[in-house]
């Protein structure tokens, strides 16, 4: 690197920039350690005013002894995350004299059941997502304000990061954690010794594929038990062939499903299934970045939290992943160097049975993961997790780290993913997570009716009002 970028550096731009939009997923059960029966959600909700509690002030730093208890719930389930977790709720224990109770639920659990999980006996706060996913809550009325929190907060953030956090009523209900960019990550050492150079353009990416293909290696590793990896996949093809007007508004409703950028952007895919790992539909994304990890696969195109995977597996491998964006397409959308760049956050609940009683300690929490050296506890347990406050100590960042900043500092536009941009009942299993399944059963299909089928199922959907 020849240059170190600041966290105000990458966001001058807006890195929220795609933001005000972002999306959530349909259904979420009871967080809880134990698996709880989800409880259906309404299929239209029902709008009410997002105001939660009545704020009381919270010291932007917890001071002295905290009494009572602290409930939080946590999708960070996999093994760096969570060790991440530990160490921070033992640091504010050490802080404030009171341990969080804290409930783990998988990525996938937690998000598919949020809904249920947030209408139902949530715990007092809850890992979640920036933009649209967070006013989506926030407008239903089950998410509390934090404008409190925030207020002594904010001096350690951008504005960018300001407004992904700002509700449809103006209010604050999360608190900025980290992000993370998606792009194309590859192991050096492969590189070097079968003397691939990295491609910067389509041509020079598909010859890659091939000579990848040649020499026994699955060129891309790829994987959609999941459900949202293939949505990356779709939102970066979107961005280079039609840029990032067209693809906010595919994801707002402003432009069609019909439309033939569309279909262009399914062509252009079908390219690339050849390439990808066989039998990806049935392997988590943790499976297929085991085969880049094992050299088995010479490319990987997900999210910078992948290095967890390579601390959990082999922490030496870490230390041999590089990464490179994704190719550009030789049109005038290239200048945009657009990409993902996915924000969590940390909200407080409306219904929580103990909110009432636990809110000094939940706003204490709140403050707590406002703070740099919070957010740097979980960048030393994963390194994919790039922290946002102001404060944090960048000279603790590795050089891929680094990079990532200097990457995202450079991109013209920026997205937060698929099922963040759009509204939850559209990106969850039932919708886009499905529509994107059908295709890759079938890439080479006559997309028409597909594409039919996905407009329907928007048109179909109740109205949004935030």
């Amino acid at each position: 690197m020849d240059d170190q970028v600041t966290r105000r550096e990458v966001l001058k731009k807006g890195l929220i920039g795609a933001a005000g939009l972002t999306v959530l997923p349909t259904v979420l059960a009871a967080c809880s350690s134990t698996t709880a029966t989800p409880t259906a959600a309404p299929a239209t909700p029902v709008v009410t005013p997002a105001t939660g509690p009545t704020p009381t002030a919270a010291p932007a730093t917890p001071a002295g002894q905290l009494t009572g208890t602290l409930k939080i719930g946590s999708n960070h389930s996999d093994a760096s995350e969570l060790s991440g977790m530990k160490a921070i709720n033992a640091a504010f224990a050490a802080a404030t004299g009171l341990a969080p109770t804290m409930n783990t639920v998988d990525h996938n659990t937690f998000q598919d059941q949020i809904n249920s999980y947030l209408g139902g006996t949530p715990d007092d706060a809850f890992t979640w997502f920036s933009g649209f996913r967070m006013r989506f809550f926030a407008s239903k009325g089950l998410a509390t304000n934090i404008d409190d929190v925030w207020a002594t907060a904010k001096s350690n953030y951008t504005a960018g990061f300001a407004t992904s956090v700002t509700g449809d009523d103006q209010h604050v209900y999360g608190i900025p954690v980290d992000y993370y960019p998606w792009c194309v990550f590859y192991r050096p050492s492969v590189f070097t010794a079968k003397g691939y150079t990295v491609p910067a353009t389509w041509t020079d990416f598909i010859a890659l594929c091939n000579k990848m293909k040649t020499d026994g290696l699955t060129p891309i590793a790829f994987s959609d038990k999941d459900g949202w990896p293939a949505m990356g996949t779709f939102d970066i093809l979107d961005l280079r062939l039609n840029g990032y007007d067209f693809h906010i508004g595919l994801m707002t409703g402003a432009n069609k499903w019909t439309d033939p950028k569309v279909t262009a952007v399914f062509k252009q895919w079908a390219q690339l299934v050849p390439f990808y790992t066989s039998g990806y539909a049935g392997l988590t994304w943790q499976q297929a970045c085991d085969t880049l990890i094992s050299k088995k696969a010479g490319m990987f195109f997900l999210g910078l939290f992948l290095t967890g995977e390579f601390s959990t597996v082999e922490k030496g491998t870490v230390t041999d992943v590089d990464f490179f964006p994704f190719p550009t397409l030789g049109n005038s959308y290239d200048a945009e160097a657009a990409l993902d760049a996915p924000i969590d956050i940390w909200m407080v609940s409306a219904k929580s049975p103990s909110l009432a009683a636990d809110l000094a300690n939940v706003k204490a929490y709140m403050s707590f993961w406002a703070k740099g050296s919070t957010q740097v506890l979980m960048y030393k347990a994963n390194n994919g997790f790039i922290p946002t406050a102001n404060d944090a100590d960048t000279t603790q960042y590795d050089p891929l780290t680094q990079k990532a900043v200097k990457i995202v500092s450079a991109a013209q536009k920026i997205t937060q993913f698929m099922d963040r941009d759009t509204r939850p009942d559209f990106a969850g299993a039932n919708g886009m997570q499905s529509f994107l399944l059908s295709f890759l059963k079938n890439p080479t299909q006559d997309t028409t009716a597909l594409q039919a089928s996905i407009q329907k199922f928007w048109d179909a959907l109740p109205a949004y009002a935030g």
